[in-house]
């Protein structure tokens, strides 16, 4: 008697996601990046006589803005603290450092940054801190590097910042956001993005509405039960709806204008989203009929992107009440 065959184990992947963040600062944060430039740190009043480090733009009593700027020392006390002993990539210390919440002379709140202490020992609640200046600072919250222990034996710190006298004020500020991470997909997510790499698309149909579920869920959400019926679909569908993209941004592979619409392909109740290319941007449209573009064989792999893009068929459009229960 054969054994049945041990399941394939899902499938995962790193995934590494970045981009960089702009925002504009306004006039309060952005004195406050302005201040750091020249190596000087900078609060705000609030409306009960308190400052505020790093400064808020509306007060947490009256919620009216704030616009009372009060200038505080570099030099200040730990009020808590954690121990980091695996720094990971982007912090700002590459070898163990304390997280703590540093309270300046002169402000009554505390502000959040790494204290470079060397040892978890010398780390403790009441520490007198100091902050230790970048070389070249630029109008960020970077510009303070870390704080180090202050008081007796302590190294004298270096030159005052270079006058930026007449420089114009901080407005704008980008910070660059990056996660990675390992994603693990599912065990029906594997046996779908196995399907595609090899050049099919399949989906599950749930044995209690009979709607067909592409990517497979393993549970059809409306009915709540297991979907295990396997369905092999074709690549041609129907365009849903779409959107015209005319905005470029970094890293855009296709110059705008350009059409990303949902797909709803042939025998599915799901549509998903995928661009639609080989026509002008506006002759996409709704219930036209469009296959898939795939990509050649050799670059195939377990991605919906072995797929390029869909484009049209020439086929008669689909009658819009063939496809208005899936928009």
């Amino acid at each position: 008697m054969a054994l049945p065959l041990a399941p394939e184990p899902p499938l995962s992947a790193p995934l590494d996601v970045g981009f960089d963040y702009t925002r504009s600062l306004g006039p309060v944060l952005g004195r406050f990046m302005t201040a750091l430039r020249e190596r000087r740190i900078e609060g705000v009043r609030g409306s009960d006589g308190r400052v505020h480090v790093p400064p808020v733009e509306y007060d947490p009593v009256t919620s009216a803005p704030l616009s009372d700027p009060v200038a505080v020392a570099d030099e200040g006390t730990v009020v808590s603290w954690s121990w980091m002993a695996e720094p990971v990539a982007g912090q700002p210390l590459e070898r163990p450092f304390g997280w703590a919440l540093v309270r300046l002379d002169g402000a009554d709140t505390a502000m959040l940054h790494a204290v470079d202490a060397g040892t978890p020992d010398r780390m403790r609640t009441g520490l007198r801190v100091r902050a230790r200046w970048a070389a070249e600072p630029v109008g960020s919250i970077r510009d303070i590097v870390c704080f180090e222990p202050a008081g007796a034996g302590v190294e004298p710190r270096g030159p005052a910042a270079p006058a930026t006298g007449g420089a114009e004020p901080v407005t704008m500020l980008t910070t660059p956001v990056h996660l990675a991470y390992r994603h693990s997909a599912s065990e029906q997510e594997s046996r779908y993005l196995r399907a595609l790499a090899d050049g099919r698309f399949i989906g599950q149909r749930c044995p209690a509405c009979g709607k067909v579920y592409v990517p497979p869920r393993g549970a059809c959400p409306a009915d709540g039960v297991p979907t295990e019926e396997e369905v092999q679909l074709p690549d041609r569908g129907i365009v849903t709806t779409f959107c015209i993209v005319n905005v470029p941004f970094l890293g855009q592979r296709i110059t705008p204008p350009y059409v990303a619409a949902y797909v709803l392909l042939d025998g599915a109740d799901i549509a998903f989203l995928h661009l639609v290319l080989g026509c002008a941007a506006d002759e996409v449209r709704m219930g036209m009929r469009v296959e898939a573009a795939w990509k050649p064989r050799e670059r195939w792999t377990t991605s919906l992107e072995n797929v390029d893009h869909f484009r049209p068929t020439g086929e008669p459009d689909a009658p819009f009440e063939s496809y208005s229960e899936h928009l």
